[in-house]
């Protein structure tokens, strides 16, 4: 869950495995944030300058929207239309998580909060604008994750391995990344999951194309 930086201080303590935006802009994922002006991921802390972040007050305001299926088993209705997150470790057979897709201000910073269960091969992918040093926390998350960091050429950054639950430590790896994917701790070692592992996406439209990454970050930053 996306976890708001020092430029907008936390309107209401951010619920889940967060990211939040750094002392410039948005900072951020799940869905993110980034220190230098950047989205991030779903991690720097809240800043206690200023008012709160405007995730608490979303999170307030009843259930997030987001694609169905990836925590609750059979929620997809529609197998044709299940997104997927497929990676392809070098040397073994590729891995496919049915994840649920966050890509709002709302839906990135409640990423995986207060969930019980998730199964084996479900995920949560957050989408962002354009490529950032993303920061994750696990404010409010209750299962233990592993985040995959993924940079915009659709290779894997680095992971952050087993996130312990209800842990507001900022959780990042070095460099800029566009997506983040959470899964259950232990998928990434189970599955070979590392640096330079080459990731591809089924059924998630509507990924930013980098010309229109920074119209779009200023519309987001216009909503607060």
């Amino acid at each position: 869950m996306r976890l708001p930086g020092p430029s907008r201080a936390p309107r209401a303590l951010l619920l889940g495995a967060m990211l939040t935006f750094g002392a410039a802009s948005l900072g951020g994922g799940l869905g993110c944030s980034g220190r230098d002006g950047d989205h991030g991921g779903t991690s720097e802390r809240p800043s206690t300058r200023g008012s709160e972040s405007r995730a608490h007050t979303e999170d307030r305001g009843g259930p997030v929207h987001r694609e169905p299926g990836a925590g609750d088993p059979g929620a997809h209705e529609d197998p044709e239309s299940q997104p997927f997150v497929v990676l392809e470790p070098a040397g073994a057979s590729p891995v496919r998580v049915r994840v649920e897709v966050a890509r709002t201000a709302a839906e990135t910073q409640r990423g995986l909060m207060f969930r019980r269960h998730m199964d084996p091969d479900a995920g949560m992918i957050f989408l962002f604008a354009r490529s950032r040093q993303l920061t994750f926390w696990m404010h409010n998350t209750y299962i233990p994750l592993d985040m995959v960091f993924i940079t915009s050429d659709m290779r894997v950054l680095g992971v952050v391995e087993n996130a312990p639950p209800e842990n507001d430590d900022p959780r990042e790896v070095p460099g800029v990344s566009q997506f983040v994917l959470e899964v259950n701790a232990g998928f990434a070692r189970e599955h070979g999951i590392t640096a330079g592992t080459l990731v591809r996406f089924e059924n998630i439209d509507d990924v930013p194309p980098p010309a229109a990454a920074a119209q779009e970050d200023e519309e987001w930053e216009d909503e607060e």
